[in-house]
């Protein structure tokens, strides 16, 4: 997933705002405006990498005549320091040490976030190489940050889900509930969305049981979502199945059993988990000393 610089400098603002870098009394009480020095970003944990130029947009928008330097870009694999001291610092700046201090927590919050997202959807990715499925996100996403969580998702192997509800058709539990008020039926629900939606539009529906299953795909439905199912319901719900529409298991995904989820033949695999709950990596910025 692509995300673009307007999007970066939107939500860099409203961090930026939010953190009052433009009243830091501390650093304006303590730290010469005049005074010049390098830092480092460098990581304590090891993971995937993701945010760097969003780290960047943050210091860009504190001092634009700071220096930002990226030593790694977004994807490479993290180590922490070695016996010798190296730590494959993540990227290098300098400038006013003002400045670097007043952008610091926010472009490290995000750095750490999204590279906590990407890490956690590589250790899923990885853990059903020897399967077809693949690992999705869903709109499970923070407020305001949905377009950097996704992203994330991406740089660490894992695949987008609809972006927003304008992205696709997704036929949930309460839509049918919606539906049965209207005296419609689980595949009445479903014919009028594939007579009303374009051609193009893939039409999946969320079902519970075995029942709904057969009835979404007599009724034509592109994707079936097994939602909360054992692994022995969803390896029988890929049997009857059989390739006239592709399976996605939700609900109850980690990383303890999403081997035993791919194993039972779905094509999808969707974990909330990727964004919202989700541990930051551990990322810091260290002042070096030009003396």
């Amino acid at each position: 997933m692509d995300i673009s610089q307007a999007e970066i400098d939107e939500v860099v603002r409203n961090a930026l705002l939010e953190d009052r870098a433009d009243a830091d009394i501390t650093t304006e009480t303590l730290v010469p405006a005049d005074l010049q020095s390098a830092a480092c970003i460098i990581p304590k944990a090891e993971g995937v990498l993701a945010g760097v130029e969003v780290a960047k947009a943050v210091f860009r928008a504190v001092d634009p005549e700071l220096e930002f330097q990226a030593i790694l870009l977004d994807g490479a694999r993290l180590r922490v320091a070695d016996s010798t001291g190296e730590s494959g610092a993540i990227a290098e700046l300098s400038g006013s040490v003002a400045s670097i201090l007043k952008g610091e927590r926010v472009a490290l919050n995000f750095l750490q976030h999204l590279s906590g997202i990407a890490t956690e959807t590589d250790r899923y990715v990885r853990e059903v190489t020897d399967y077809d499925a693949v690992i999705l996100d869903t709109r499970k996403t923070a407020p305001g940050l949905r377009s950097l969580q996704k992203y994330a998702v991406a740089v660490g192997g894992g695949t987008n889900h609809r972006r927003d509800l304008s992205d696709g058709v997704l036929i949930k539990d309460n839509h049918l509930a919606a539906g049965r008020l209207s005296e419609l039926a689980l595949g009445g629900v479903v014919r009028r969305m594939r007579e009303s939606a374009p051609s193009a539009w893939e039409i999946e529906v969320e079902i519970e049981t075995l029942d709904q299953l057969h009835e979404a795909v007599e009724a034509g439905a592109d994707i079936v979502m097994l939602d909360n199912m054992t692994p022995s319901e969803m390896a029988e719900a890929v049997r009857i199945v059989d390739g006239q529409a592709l399976t996605e298991a939700s609900g109850g995904i980690t990383l303890d059993n999403v081997k035993e989820v791919a194993a039972t033949g779905v094509d999808r695999i969707s974990v909330g988990a990727l964004t919202h709950s989700v541990t930051g990596l551990d990322i810091s910025l260290e002042l070096l000393d030009m003396g």
